[in-house]
């Protein structure tokens, strides 16, 4: 039996993402999304619309708008999870996120990519990578997450930096590429 083209992407495969299932959750993200990102102070509206988009959504998570995803159902977020204005999450693949991760604003977090074949790439052909983020993980503004990146518990990522390779946990890491600055004591 073929993989469908939703079954392609979650396994790191070449997928269409204009395959009318995938464009059917898209289009229910983007409708959820403009309901979320209208909302005012209402937590609990705001918590409902997450519980309804997300695939996990633990306690306590607050997600400043305006947030961006492409499906939403590859997310898994943590208890005490925090993202401040602007965040996007590309969720191609799944994007676990740990316990008490803070984000800054703008960061962003591609499961997304392309082939680097210009022939492939014309063809509409996409990939993803699954993104795993640790618990007690800090994510400075701006910073941007790419595709098959885990970073590690306890880490700090600095604002701006590209991760462009696992980050171990304990550690402070920034730049772009993201390098280990120093470990935590």
């Amino acid at each position: 039996m073929e993989k469908t083209e939703k079954q392609k992407m979650l396994a790191g495969e070449l997928y269409l993402a204009s395959d009318p299932e995938l464009a059917a959750e898209n289009k229910r993200a983007c409708r959820l999304l403009r309901m979320y990102n209208a909302t005012t102070e209402e937590e609990l509206l705001r918590s409902q619309i997450l519980n309804d988009l997300f695939a996990q959504v633990g306690v306590k998570v607050q997600i400043v708008p305006p947030f961006h995803c492409d499906y939403g159902s590859n997310i898994y977020a943590g208890n005490g999870l925090y993202m401040n204005y602007g965040c996007i999450i590309l969720d191609c693949n799944t994007v676990h996120i740990g316990d008490n991760v803070l984000c800054g604003p703008y960061v962003q977090i591609y499961t997304a990519d392309h082939p680097t074949d210009p022939e492939i790439r014309q063809t509409g052909l996409e990939l993803a990578a699954p993104i795993k983020i640790g618990n007690n993980v800090w994510i400075g503004g701006g910073a941007i997450i790419c595709p098959g990146v885990t970073i590690g518990d306890n880490t700090t990522i600095g604002a701006g930096s590209v991760v462009v390779k696992d980050i171990p946990e304990n550690v402070v890491a920034a730049g772009n590429p993201c390098r280990i600055i120093r470990p935590l004591t």
